[in-house]
């Protein structure tokens, strides 16, 4: 990946392991947005983006992206909003078509128009085809998951066990019925990344050498 050009890196990450904030902190380094599921759900519902109306904004004559733009930042700040206050319970986010194909094409628009990097199902999928795409696999043992999902949302053991299990079967589940494969096939992946004994930094700074930005 070139990271003098325009680029796109996505992050499948398995529930507890911290990849959501190993991604925020890499966007971070490189200076670009930071993008998640939960974002681009809060974005659909909050104002009603389907594949039409992308289409709509598409086909205006100044560029549909400064719209969208518009729209990101406001929905930014809401879903990082939901994030402090404990709202978003990643189970809730259920997925029609119509929402996958949407989530692509605002996916799709966005790479277009920027270097960025992405957390979320079905990164690995959608920018399969991407001349300058890194794909990465974030992943911890049970234990570490579990053990860092007590620590930040404050449940029992069962709580976090129960959570893990049930996110992890409706991330496999949803990426098999969208993209026809595994999200623990590594064969999906440039890079797969063990979260144990390693740091959300540490992690962070192993895929910006990787990339040749560990200096940034």
């Amino acid at each position: 990946m070139n990271t003098k050009e325009k680029f796109v890196i996505t992050i499948n990450r398995e529930m507890g392991s911290g990849g959501r904030t190993v991604g925020e902190k890499v966007a971070g380094r490189l200076g670009v947005k930071f993008y998640d599921k939960a974002l681009l759900k809060a974005l659909q519902e909050r104002y009603d983006l389907t594949t039409e109306e992308i289409e709509r904004m598409k086909g205006r004559n100044h560029s549909w992206w400064a719209d969208f733009n518009r729209i990101f930042s406001l929905g930014y700040a809401m879903s990082q909003s939901y994030y402090r206050n404990g709202v978003i319970n990643e189970p809730d986010l259920l997925t029609t078509d119509e929402m996958f194909a949407t989530e692509c094409e605002i996916l799709q628009g966005i790479a277009e128009s920027e270097s960025c990097v992405i957390a979320g199902r079905s990164g690995f999928y959608v920018f399969r085809e991407h001349p300058n795409h890194l794909s990465i696999l974030i992943q911890a043992s049970l234990e570490q998951r579990i053990s860092r999902l007590m620590a930040k949302r404050g449940i029992s053991r069962e709580e976090a066990a129960e959570l893990i299990a049930q996110v992890d079967k409706m991330r496999e589940n949803y990426v098999q019925r969208y993209t026809g494969t595994s999200r623990y096939d590594t064969r999906n992946y440039d890079l797969v990344v063990s979260m144990d004994g390693k740091t959300e930094d540490e992690v962070a700074l192993l895929i910006l050498s990787y990339i040749g930005a560990g200096g940034q």
